[in-house]
């Protein structure tokens, strides 16, 4: 490690940044089960922002798992590995002045408390989305729940494998109750003020 030599003094301020996009730098943490309708809201969310003329970027399991953690497993530790790695991924778009839309079962208050000490306090607004199980089962998008009963996923939140309901989300979404549209308008209204600029 002798080798580095921070520039940060260099770089563009994240200020000015958030001055140019005209915008404040947050990440919005959907967590929740498999099929709950994190990353459908997210994309939801993205597009209209987007229309409102915000700049944003969205990270969910897919993404991450397919590219840079594809080599992480589900244990205990490469599930926080994962986490860790996403929340500097997140520093760094706060650093751009993005907003990232993040949407990651993230099971426990241990590993949503590692990405806001990470990312900062005053940077992370937690979602909980809280679909029930048995309506995430039902769902089933991936197919991922009738494996997991098979045995043939190990560790499967929700199945053989504990998922720790946020005991203090900044927000909570019941997409049993509500369309997507609706749930979006709410959330919408709920986060403008925390981006704008």
């Amino acid at each position: 490690m002798n080798n580095i030599h921070p520039t940060f003094q260099k770089l563009i301020t994240r200020e000015k940044k958030e001055g140019k996009l005209k915008q404040r730098a947050k990440v919005f943490w959907f967590t929740g089960l498999s099929g709950a309708g994190k990353t459908t809201l997210a994309e939801a969310l993205e597009r209209k922002l987007f229309d409102l003329g915000y700049l944003t970027q969205i990270l969910d399991g897919d993404i991450i798992r397919s590219g840079l953690n594809n080599k992480l497993s589900f244990t205990k530790n490469d599930r926080e590995e994962n986490i860790r790695r996403i929340a500097e991924i997140n520093k760094l778009f706060i650093n751009c002045g993005v907003i990232t839309l993040c949407a990651f079962v993230s099971p426990t208050e241990r590993t949503r408390h590692i990405v806001k000490d990470i990312v900062g306090a005053d940077n992370f607004f937690e979602i909980f989305v809280s679909t029930p199980l048995e309506v995430c089962e039902h769902r089933d998008v991936k197919g991922l729940y009738a494996k997991a009963r098979a045995g043939l996923i190990p560790n499967f939140t929700g199945i053989n494998s504990p998922f720790e309901i946020p005991k203090n989300a900044d927000f909570t979404i019941d997409t049993t109750v509500e369309t997507v549209d609706e749930c979006i308008s709410k959330l919408t209204t709920k986060i403008v003020h925390l981006i704008n600029y």
